[in-house]
């Protein structure tokens, strides 16, 4: 029902999403998202999947599923790219992610059913669990869906800006958000059966919870603090090899680029904020984090309006650029939450986060292996985008693990054991 609403009220949608399209590029967006929201409704029902795996602790397959939604877009692209025009072949991608929204239901499926054994659909309002459900669905859904709500509000408002700002936006988005999803996310969603699952007294089970919660503060900060320095540092290599090709030309990568370093302002502060809400969930407390969150919502709307719109001609600066205010200021709005979460958490349960020795070391480690990148790039000159990034980035990484495992770091032992085991299975 959602879905037919969807697709009737897109034009309205249009409007209220972006305000600043007009003519042929509003009417293609019409026909594409009305192409999408099945996908949509698909999508959905995925989502589902990956709560029924979450909770009998199955990640592999949910979180390896969105790869079929990407590879049938990908196949689209290859199979039609070179016999249509831009606009047309746009439509044909949406239909390839319709598709691929079905094939990430389906690889699920099977497992799902055989967890659940039969499934009969029925609302079972007098049920104390289905009314605990309903009756957090709202807050839930505001403070998980933060970054989403933060990544509409960035749209809404580079619509105003010239042509080319929401998709230079929407390319920085597909990468700042990729830490969010492997790290912020992932540790979240497998540490929240855990946590939700401790048992004993209120000191016992606050002990547990500082336990489990420093751990993954450490373990998302491991990844997350390298990401933002090389997105920071080395942003133009990583923007290049991923997208430079055909009408996407070297001042695309830099446009991008600053566009992906304004991100990195909040990129810790969301991912280590997506692990202190979890903790709130395992409290059993939903309210805490929707507060947060509408204070983030508020004033990432308030920050980016004038960031990205008043601001860039006070300054002398081309509007165009207004798009890099809105990472920035969304950045700052993510920080304001994350201390709120954290302080407030550590009222009821004590002292957490991350160590100072522990921070100071990775991003040390982080900035000395990016100033080896940038050595390896001055030493071989320019090179096509791929190979160099290959060139750069691999010492890039190696230098921050080898560094890390130097010193003895938990994480990066873990990780060094990991990619032994995986050598010697291939």
């Amino acid at each position: 029902m959602l879905v037919l609403i969807g697709v009737i009220a897109t034009p309205w949608l249009i409007d209220l999403i972006a305000p600043g399209f007009a003519g042929a590029k509003r009417d293609l967006t019409i026909r594409l998202v009305r192409i999408l929201f099945p996908g949509a409704g698909l999508l959905v029902l995925s989502a589902w999947c990956l709560g029924i795996l979450n909770s009998h602790r199955k990640f592999f397959l949910s979180y390896t599923a969105p790869v079929i939604w990407n590879a049938a877009m990908v196949a689209a692209l290859i199979g039609f790219g070179s016999r249509l025009q831009q606009f047309p072949l746009s439509a044909v991608l949406a239909w390839g992610a319709v598709v691929g929204s079905a094939l990430q239901v389906g690889v699920q499926w099977p497992v799902v059913m055989k967890l659940l054994g039969r499934l009969r659909l029925t609302l079972s309002y007098h049920r104390e669990n289905v009314r605990i459900v309903v009756r957090n669905f709202f807050p839930v859904f505001v403070s998980r869906g933060v970054v989403q709500i933060s990544a509409y509000v960035d749209s809404f408002l580079a619509s105003l800006l010239p042509t080319g700002a929401v998709s230079a936006l929407a390319y920085a988005q597909t990468l700042y958000t990729l830490p969010v999803s492997l790290f912020g996310m992932a540790v979240s969603a497998a540490e929240l059966p855990v946590m939700s699952g401790q048992l004993g007294g209120d000191d016992e089970v606050a002990r547990a919870l500082r336990d489990r919660l420093d751990a993954g503060l450490r373990q998302i900060a491991y990844f997350v603090v390298p990401s933002v320095v090389a997105f920071l540092l080395l942003g133009d290599v990583v923007v290049a090899a991923i997208y430079q090709s055909g009408r996407f030309m070297h001042a695309d990568v830099i446009y991008v680029w600053g566009i992906l370093a304004g991100s990195t302002v909040g990129l810790l502060a969301s991912t280590l904020g997506r692990l202190y809400s979890a903790t709130y969930y395992a409290l059993r407390d939903t309210r805490t984090p929707l507060k947060f969150s509408v204070v983030r919502i508020a004033l990432t709307t308030i920050l980016g309006y004038l960031c990205a719109i008043p601001l860039p001609p006070l300054l002398g600066i081309a509007s165009r650029w207004g798009v890099a205010g809105l990472t920035i200021s969304a950045g700052i709005s993510g920080w304001v939450e994350f201390l709120l979460l954290r302080h407030y958490l550590n009222k009821r349960i004590g002292r957490t986060g991350l160590a100072a020795g522990f921070a100071a070391t990775i991003w040390t480690i982080a900035i000395v292996a990016a100033a080896a990148g940038w050595a390896v790039r001055l030493a071989i000159g320019p090179h096509s985008p791929i190979p160099t990034a290959i060139a750069v980035l691999i010492p890039y990484g190696a230098v921050y693990l080898g560094g890390t495992m130097l010193l003895k770091l938990p994480e990066a032992k873990s990780l060094g054991g990991m990619l032994a085991r995986f050598s010697s299975r291939s």
